[in-house]
């Protein structure tokens, strides 16, 4: 995956640095840098990629993304509208395990909590049952100094080592260095693809998009993300359904497969079982005997 490098701001007397967001949407393109991110969502919905893999994130929801992996928080579409009052509002742990924080990581008694850091590079998303518990822990991280932020983190550290064992990975790839041009290339074919699910793409519109032919632009994307355009736009396409099934709108499957860019029924019904291993009947069914 190839992604644009971006550095947080950094404050030079601080080794664990807390930042709160507040803005119309998230920021817009793919991106990574060398600190590790613990995120609390306080507010927003939208679509996050993880390295090569593509999740749904909402309000009140936590996400670990690791050191260097590449990342996009995309906001879903209605708060880009010109007439849209919404917001995202985040709380947002950086650390760098390799940075200053190294000497603390090279004690005895850390052995463990290094250990599952390197585990977890490929990030997690945090269980419901422990984000009361972890967002306490996080707005004390923010409302300590000194010294007592760093007992602080040990602290979030700890307990997120005792619930290692319900993490699933949100990506296991590979990541390149690359150069700002070629991150902000991919983040436009992102940024364009996610804008138009509920049209009709082809490959010579994207392929146009990245200034490419279409037969450059299928190598280029597979070499730089390890997965096919279509397997992509199909992910993409899919996720959105999901989000809608389970919206609680009760729009017909039909309505939701059209709207999603599905040009018939029997393609939208392969295409979601393939991605999700279940029908869309069967997944808005588990989706509602978990409530």
């Amino acid at each position: 995956m190839n992604v644009l490098e971006f550095t947080i701001p950094v404050a030079h007397d601080q080794s664990v640095i807390v930042q709160e967001d507040a803005m119309p949407y998230f920021y817009p393109y793919l991106h990574r840098h060398n600190e590790a991110q613990l995120i609390w969502i306080l507010e927003g919905e939208g679509t996050l990629i993880a390295g090569t893999d593509i999740h749904t994130f909402n309000s009140n929801d936590i996400f670990l993304l690791g050191a260097n992996q590449p990342h996009l928080f995309k906001s879903n579409p209605d708060y880009f509208s010109a007439e849209s009052n919404k917001q995202i509002r985040s709380v947002m742990v950086f650390f760098n395990p390799y940075g200053n924080l190294a000497p603390l990581f090279q004690l005895p008694e850390m052995v463990s909590l290094l250990a599952f850091i390197r585990q977890h590079s490929g990030g997690f998303k945090l269980p419901a049952t422990y984000v009361t518990a972890v967002s306490q822990l996080i707005l004390a991280i923010q409302t300590a100094t000194d010294a007592e932020r760093i007992t602080r983190f040990i602290e979030l550290l700890t307990n997120l080592y005792q619930f290692n064992s319900k993490f699933t990975p949100l990506s296991a790839a590979a990541l390149t260095q690359v150069s700002e041009n070629e991150g902000i290339r991919i983040s436009n074919i992102y940024n364009y693809v996610m804008h138009n699910l509920d049209k009709a793409i082809t490959l010579d519109d994207i392929a146009h998009k990245a200034n490419l032919t279409p037969p450059a632009f299928c190598r280029y994307f597979k070499k730089h993300t390890g997965s096919t355009f279509i397997t992509f736009l199909n992910q993409l396409r899919v996720n959105e359904a999901c989000k809608k099934l389970t919206s609680g709108k009760d729009e017909a499957v039909a309505m939701i497969a059209y709207g999603c860019g599905f040009n018939s029924i029997t393609n939208f019904n392969r295409i979601f079982k393939d991605v999700t291993g279940v029908s869309p009947r069967e997944y808005l069914n588990h989706y509602k005997g978990n409530y």
